[in-house]
């Protein structure tokens, strides 16, 4: 029984985009094992990378989001009650 290919999986809608011919060095085993899988290896990885590029964007700005939300909140924290250090300040 043949399973379904990489290059069967629904691509998000996108304008077409400019390619150009890259040069890569792969594990050659795994691109053979691959290949068995699918046609088009340039048109799965460019969907791989599609997702792991969406994804590290999303971690990204949830990370930033995190550190926006602890930056607050010190600055709450200053506001209300100083830093412990202002009573040994010479300044």
């Amino acid at each position: 029984m043949r399973r379904g290919t990489a290059n069967q999986i629904a691509a998000p809608a996108r304008k077409p985009q400019v390619k150009r011919a890259i040069n890569l060095s792969l594990n050659n085993e795994l691109v053979e094992q691959a290949r068995r899988y699918t046609g088009n290896l340039s048109g799965t990885l460019e969907v791989l990378l599609e997702e792991f590029v969406a994804r590290e964007e999303a971690r990204r700005r949830a990370e930033d989001a995190a550190l926006d939300r602890v930056v607050a909140a010190f600055g709450e924290f200053h506001a209300r009650h100083g830093l412990l250090s202002d009573e040994f300040s010479g300044l």
